[in-house]
């Protein structure tokens, strides 16, 4: 969703080379930059003009220390507004009470009831219990498929029959919760077309009779200032406690996940990135506003690779790799750990350094690069992934044959691994040290 407007902050902020003091014209001509980058992405006007006056105010007769240049002084200063801008609202998720009561509210099509799910998901990885509940009576799909991505979760879903008031579903689900020793309970409600007084009226019957500890409004990043200007309503007249982004990972401008916090007054909790119940993360603004500005999300991506990767295989690989044992068939486990993770391009933009990259990298995986590369490992046999020198001319064509891709890609990936095993070897020479490394950088 950022990728424009990180590309349009990055070349407007590598502009500032300078050394010394910051003038007020270097700022200028990047702060054009970035404002015609934040409106363009449809950042809310008020919060980009007061954005920009801040960074300037901050900037200006900024001294550039030694080994720094006016631009990396400026990125600094752009990343601590950026932040402060995402991260306005109290972000803090309470699971009080016995059992902890959430509300999930919205319109209709902005990723409710999905969003539940992955919730669920989520709290189950901090070791709680949850119960979904489907109090939705009016839209006919909503508690099937409430209950089919429960039943894939394994997480019990609460419903009653058609015609039972949404209040009464809410206190049934409670009760259910304290019997079968359920300790937290996620309310699927109703949403509508558009904002109206029923809606909200309906929320706060709801508030009322079971008191939830949080109330989290979904929105569809993809919406807009719409999405702002929903946001603003609910804050108006319900109990919202936080907001959950969902289509973070779509292809729009990416403006009202910017500025939503700052306009509403309410703190963005979670965000869904992707379609799967595992896509949710929680927002952390300093972490996205690094991202957005290429310089990475390090912290994320080790907690994504700590749950995806399981320790033991990774010893063994580890052990592998230390005695130049890695095998095709330990490439391709390899492969699958990382698919894990999340999408490939995702997690370069998490690397710093290689955010510009991301898109490249994302690119060849929806060619099938990838895909292909998996084919030709898995058209070997497994005495070929063990020993690749055995492959001649005649066993390459029938592997090439056998995964649908040509002989010039089969050699170019046998080569390529070669590569890489001589690079570990070398590795292993130099005590863990890649070749015209200084001592001490592994």
């Amino acid at each position: 969703m950022f990728d424009a407007l990180s590309d349009r902050l990055r070349t407007a902020l590598a502009g500032l080379t300078g050394h010394g003091r910051i003038t007020e014209d270097d700022v200028n001509v990047a702060m054009r930059e970035v404002r015609l980058a934040l409106l363009e992405a449809d950042v809310n006007y008020k919060v980009v003009k007061d954005f920009v006056a801040r960074v300037k105010e901050r900037a200006i007769g900024q001294d550039v220390i030694e080994n720094t240049n006016a631009g990396q002084v400026v990125v600094k200063i752009v990343h601590e507004e950026l932040t402060a801008i995402l991260g306005a609202g109290d972000r803090t998720f309470r699971l009080n009470g016995s059992p902890a009561v959430i509300a999930m509210v919205g319109l209709q099509g902005s990723g409710k009831t999905t969003s539940s799910a992955k919730l669920a998901r989520w709290i189950v990885r901090q070791g709680r219990q949850p119960l979904l509940v489907a109090a939705d009576p009016y839209r006919p799909a909503a508690v099937d498929q409430l209950m089919t991505l429960g039943q894939g979760l394994g997480i019990p879903v609460y419903s009653a029959p058609p015609g039972t008031p949404v209040v009464d579903i809410a206190t049934g689900a409670v009760a259910q919760a304290r019997h079968t020793g359920r300790d937290v309970v996620i309310i699927d409600t109703a949403g509508r077309l558009q904002v109206d007084d029923a809606l909200m009226a309906e929320i706060r019957a709801l508030a009322a009779a079971v008191t939830p500890t949080e109330t989290l409004l979904v929105v569809d990043a993809m919406a807009g200032q719409e999405a702002v200007a929903v946001a603003e309503a609910f804050h108006a007249t319900t109990p919202v406690s936080g907001l959950v982004l969902t289509k973070i990972d779509g292809d729009a401008r990416g403006g009202a996940a910017l500025s939503i916090s700052a306009v509403s007054g309410v703190a963005v909790k979670f965000m869904g990135t992707g379609e799967k119940t595992d896509a949710l993360e929680v927002f952390h603004p300093d972490r996205l506003a690094g991202r957005i500005l290429g310089m990475g999300d390090v912290v994320s991506l080790v907690e994504r690779a700590q749950e995806a990767y399981d320790a033991k295989e990774s010893e063994r690989l580890a052990e592998k790799l230390r005695k130049n044992s890695f095998t095709l068939d330990d490439f391709l486990d390899q492969m699958q750990q990382v698919k894990k993770m999340g999408p490939l391009g995702s997690l370069m933009e998490m690397i710093p350094g290689f955010g510009g990259a991301a898109k490249q990298a994302q690119a060849a995986i929806d060619r099938g690069e990838l895909a292909r590369v998996e084919a030709i490992i898995r058209s070997m046999t497994h005495e070929e992934r063990n020993d690749p020198g055995i492959l001649n001319a005649s066993r390459r064509r029938r592997i090439a044959r056998g995964s649908g891709t040509s002989l010039p890609e089969v050699n170019r990936l046998v080569k390529q691994f070669g590569e890489m095993q001589r690079v570990m070897k070398l590795m292993r020479g130099r005590g863990g040290r890649l070749p015209g490394l200084p001592m001490g950088r592994p």
